[in-house]
């Protein structure tokens, strides 16, 4: 068998691939230039009332107001957490609960205010820090990063309060130290990771957060708090824990008033909101919606709050923080300062006056940004900038002719506050127009690598597609299909990194790649086109088209013609926003109604049916094959199992009066501790099945008969990681309050069962690969002896059974062999699991995946990945009958071994009465996997098509999605719907192809594994003629096989 070229192939394809969705991506999804430039207290932007005067001590462009701030952020604070609703007689769990900010709102109006604090998409924890310390907005594709920080380069508030002096006291979330590394006076950092954790964080900030506020060493104290978030992540907001850990965030704010100075602006925000299950991350009304609180001891407001709370994006606040403690506004800030921040204790005219001098150091800064980065970036229009510019110097003129009037006191007060009114309010476009500018100038795309991205996709389709028919018609295909096309690309890969050397340019590796897969592309059809003539001719020397019936022509065009129509359909409909959003519901309506129609098929075709006898012709029925009835057994299973997932759907926002399915919040969040604990014991039970599942296959077929340590981890393993498992679940599903002393305990068993389960999945994977054989030999040939157990005593256990049983049936069949044979055969050696030995291994390890797999997710998902591995058996079961029934191609690799698997005899109709030995070797025909060992060539060529074939299948999704968010690139609904899409397509390809590569892998290392036993038993028994037995579970599968040097 050829091992190496299969894989490497697949690689390259996989490779191909991989440089189309790079150079697509780059094109598609842009993030915008980072400028190095920062602001500093030299620059010339002061207005003109403070340019001609000495700002005080400690200030920078604006007097200081405050020399101290609190920033408390609660962690996924929706302002449905924050805003208090007297009225409500039964408020919600997550309602009323800070009551402490309306207490402060209505006691001291001009002291507090309470604002919708909107977050602009992603809505991740680390995309809305950058976005609360740096004044711009994360890209779309930024969100990937955030469990992967890196430090922040661009010019933040903290760089500036750290360059300026100040002393910045952090504790809470440890993602502010992957950010802003040595920014901090002092730090106090706690891990946030664990979700599961609801006051590990929150506690260790309370035991330092009173007594560094009572020490004063401190300019700017930031608490980050995870309780809120994380129980939502765990409970959701409707559950009582919810209400516990707000009404804990109320008495810690009660409680930071009390210690707080006259001198200290109090800001308390949420960086996202979070939906009904808990979630973030999206751009849906509840994930941006998000509370902002202010307060100080001295008065804020030149007037009472309004009568709906007023909406603030957060990038806005840090314009007005920087301002308020008299430091510069960071160089890449985009947001609009908070005015009514700056109003003051006098009149509304001096009012006024202040709030334009902060709206003009605001503009001027934010002109200042766009003229720097149109000169770098080329992404902003130039029609635009030229409006925005002729909006900045219209505004800063007037500002300038309006103060020459009020120093010359030329203008009444009424028409003064009309005037200063109107200016601010053209400050206020200008900001706001800037910013939308800016929104959707970072959206602009690069067509040429879009273009050039789709094309290599679209050839890479085209590529699998026409190798998967040349694998076996060309002697020399790993040759002239792969060795050559490599060599084209690493020649223009090596080419193009020298010219960047003489050139001494930046080296772009995307291009390069795209460049070099581009190359291998034309390469590989160079040599096909080569190798056309050659083809024509072996074509040309059968007999022609035209000899075969018309009948079988269209048969085998429609063959093909049905699947292409099928996938083409699905294709289709990725152009479509409505089928997108609807898609977890068509999907399984198309999978349900193909199986169907391949039923209808088989039957129309007559593949179903015995021929008719005379006694039926008279009866007027037709005798169904026994097989039939086990493939509609197998469809109605399927049928109810597609129906049974429709229970677990996530709701889009897209859809209306939809709601999310129960079983997706985690077991936490019920309420009913009987219903809690039922499900427990159904999640449970369910993930024991399948073990049990497993394990019984397994052993039906032989393969839990050995000794070896892969064989004994199923054995005892298996079951550990299900203990592990509910254990896990049952530490993380209990009640905070319901733990009492064990609390402590239950924290480390969070952590510990988890890492249990990782290891030993890693350990089954690395014994997997070490040894994959579960096949047990017993060579019989001496006829007489002792029964052999492995305790070499009297049988006495259940393993010790297991080879007893097997050995006395094996002695009575070479008893009766050796009669009807008389001494033809001179040994036997029984292999137990030898037929299945391929697909043991591949189920082993999906397995332990779909053990992480439900680790990784809610406990009732594990009803979902039940339903999975039940359809995909399914699945593999009637593709077995329909290929023993109408010989259909293969889709996989478990499709590629499960018929030899489940080997079914071509026909049920009683045979004539045999002699003795006939009737042994009709017994002995069927060698399940045994049978892909008679040719290692066509294996090796049905492992290249097969995974050729389902690169081609997700190629073709792929460059649907891909073409559909080209070309809808202006849609409306492109970022809603399209960019999901093809960010999702993309991710699951890249996993789908890696998965598919590591699974051929594992079916090469078992059939490396079997040639290497074949070898040594050959060794073992002298070169001898022996007489083989793959033993399955009671059956013996005999055939005579000659010993071969491979």
């Amino acid at each position: 068998m050829q091992r190496w070229p299969v894989l490497l192939f697949l690689a390259w394809v996989c490779f191909l691939f991989f440089a189309g969705i790079g150079l697509f991506t780059s094109g598609f999804l842009l993030t915008r230039i980072e400028l190095a430039s920062r602001s500093s207290c030299s620059d010339p932007l002061l207005p003109p009332p403070w340019e001609r005067q000495n700002l005080p001590t400690g200030s920078c462009w604006a007097p200081q107001r405050f020399p101290k701030a609190v920033l408390v952020i609660i962690d996924a604070l929706r302002f449905e957490f924050a805003r208090f609703n007297p009225t409500k007689a039964t408020p919600l769990p997550y309602e009323n609960k800070l009551s402490f900010l309306h207490h402060l709102v209505t006691s001291q109006p001009r002291h507090a205010r309470l604002y919708r604090f909107r977050a602009d998409p992603p809505t991740a924890t680390m995309q809305r820090i950058k976005g609360l310390t740096t004044g711009s907005l994360p890209t779309f594709i930024d969100v990937g990063s955030n469990f992967a920080t890196y430090a922040i380069q661009e010019d933040n508030l903290l760089a500036q309060l750290a360059q300026n002096g100040r002393r910045v006291v952090f504790m809470g979330d440890d993602t502010w130290e992957g950010l802003f590394p040595k920014n901090f006076f002092r730090s106090y950092f706690f891990p946030s990771f664990n979700v599961k954790d609801l006051h590990t964080v929150d506690d260790g900030i309370l035991q330092h957060l009173y007594p560094t506020v009572d020490s004063g060493e401190w300019d700017v104290l930031i608490a980050h708090f995870l309780g809120v978030d994380h129980c939502g992540h765990k409970h959701g907001p409707d559950h009582p824990e919810m209400a516990k850990k707000l009404t804990q965030m109320n008495e810690m704010l009660r409680s930071l008033v009390d210690h707080l100075g006259n001198d200290t602006l109090l800001l308390v925000a949420g960086d996202h909101g979070m939906t009904e299950t808990g979630d973030h991350g999206g751009d849906s009304e509840k994930e941006v919606n998000a509370a902002l609180f202010v307060y100080s001891k001295t008065p804020l407001f030149g007037t009472g709050p309004p009568e709906k709370p007023e909406a603030v994006p957060q990038v806005n606040l840090v314009p007005t923080v920087a301002l308020l403690l008299g430091v510069p506004i960071p160089y890449s800030n985009i947001g609009e300062v908070m005015a009514e921040l700056f109003s003051g204790d006098g009149d509304a005219v001096s009012a006024a006056l202040q709030q334009l001098s902060v709206y003009h150091i605001n503009a001027k800064q934010v002109d200042r940004f766009l003229h720097s980065y149109s000169l770098v970036a080329q992404d902003l229009p130039a029609e635009q900038l030229q409006h925005l510019q002729e909006l900045f110097s219209s505004a800063v003129e007037e500002h300038i002719r309006l103060l020459a009037q009020v120093q010359g006191a030329t203008l009444v007060p009424p028409e003064l506050e009309s005037r200063l009114g109107t200016l601010i309010g053209r400050f206020q476009l200008y900001l706001r127009e800037a910013r939308a500018v800016c929104t959707q100038s970072w959206a602009r795309f690069r067509p040429l690598r879009m273009m050039g991205g789709c094309t290599l996709i679209a050839a890479s389709c085209l590529l699998c597609y026409m190798a998967s028919e040349l694998a076996a018609a060309l002697d020399s295909f790993y040759r002239s299909c792969l060795l050559y096309p490599l060599l084209w690309g690493v020649v223009v890969a090596v080419l193009l990194g020298l010219a960047h050397v003489f050139t001494q340019e930046g080296l772009d590796l995307l291009l390069v790649s795209s460049w070099a897969a581009a190359a291998s592309q034309v390469g590989f059809f160079w040599h096909w086109w080569g190798q056309y003539p050659k083809r024509a001719r072996s074509v040309g020397s059968q007999p022609p088209l035209a000899s075969i019936g018309l009948r079988q022509r269209l048969r085998a065009w429609l063959g093909l013609a049905f699947p292409m129509g099928i996938l083409l359909f699905r294709c289709g409909a990725m152009f479509s926003d409505s089928f997108v959003v609807a898609e977890a519901r068509v999907a399984p309506f198309l999978l349900a109604s193909l199986v169907t129609l391949l039923v209808g098929k088989l039957h129309w075709d007559g593949r179903l049916t015995v021929p008719e006898g005379p006694k039926q012709q008279f009866l007027g029925f037709s005798s169904y094959r026994r097989e039939i009835w086990y493939l509609l057994c197998f469809v109605a299973t399927l049928l109810v199992c597609v129906r049974l997932s429709g229970f677990f759907h996530q709701c889009r926002e897209e859809i209306p009066h939809c709601r999310p399915s129960l079983f997706l919040s985690p077991l936490a969040s019920l309420r009913n501790t009987r219903a809690k604990n039922l499900f427990y014991l159904l999640c449970v039970a369910l993930l024991a099945g399948l073990a049990y599942a497993v394990r019984s296959w397994l052993r039906h077929y032989g393969n839990l008969n050995s000794s070896d340590p892969l064989v004994l981890f199923v054995r005892w393993g298996f079951p550990l990681v299900v203990l592990c498992i509910a254990c896990y679940w049952a530490v993380a599903s209990s009640a905070e309050d319901s733990l009492g002393k064990l609390q402590e305990l239950v924290q480390v068993a969070v952590v510990a069962f988890p890492w249990a389960v990782y290891g030993l999945a890693s350990v089954g994977l690395l014994l997997l690969l070490c040894n994959p054989m579960t096949v047990f030999a017993k060579d019989t040939r001496e006829s007489a002896g002792s029964i052999v157990t492995p305790s070499l005593g009297v049988p006495s256990s259940e393993v010790d059974f297991l080879h007893v049983i097997p050995q006395i049936y094996r002695r009575m069949q070479e008893s009766q062999k050796s009669r009807l044979e008389r001494g033809s055969y001179k040994a036997t050696v029984a292999a137990y699991g030898l037929g299945s030995v391929y697909s043991a291994a591949l189920v082993i390890a999906l397995t332990l995946l779909g053990f992480l797999l439900m680790l990784l997710h809610s406990e009732r998902l594990s009803l979902a990945f039940l339903l999975l591995f039940l359809e995909a058996f399914m699945l593999l079961h009637i593709h077995t009958r329909a290929r023993g029934l109408a010989g259909d191609a293969v889709g996989c690799p478990l499709l590629l071994l499960w018929p030899f698997v489940c080997e079914i005899p071509s026909s049920q109709k009683r045979k004539p009465k045999k002699e003795p030995q006939e009737e042994l070797q009709e017994v002995e025909e069927h060698m399940m996997e045994m049978r892909l060992r008679e040719s290692p060539e066509k294996f090796s060529n049905a492992l290249l098509q097969l995974g050729l074939k389902y690169l081609f299948v997700l190629g073709m999704q792929l460059l649907a999605c891909v073409c559909a968010a080209m070309i809808l690139r202006r849609h409306l609904m492109v970022w809603k719907v399209f960019a999901p899409k093809f960010l999702f397509e993309s991710l699951g390809f890249v996993v789908s192809s890696i998965c598919l590569l590591l699974g051929i892998s594992l079916v090469m290392r078992v059939d490396c594994a079997v040639s290497t036993w074949f070898s040594q038993l050959q060794l073992s028994r002298g070169g001898q003629t022996s007489c083989w037995a793959s033993v399955g579970s009671g059956r013996s599968l005999l055939q005579e096989l000659k010993m071969q040097e491979s």
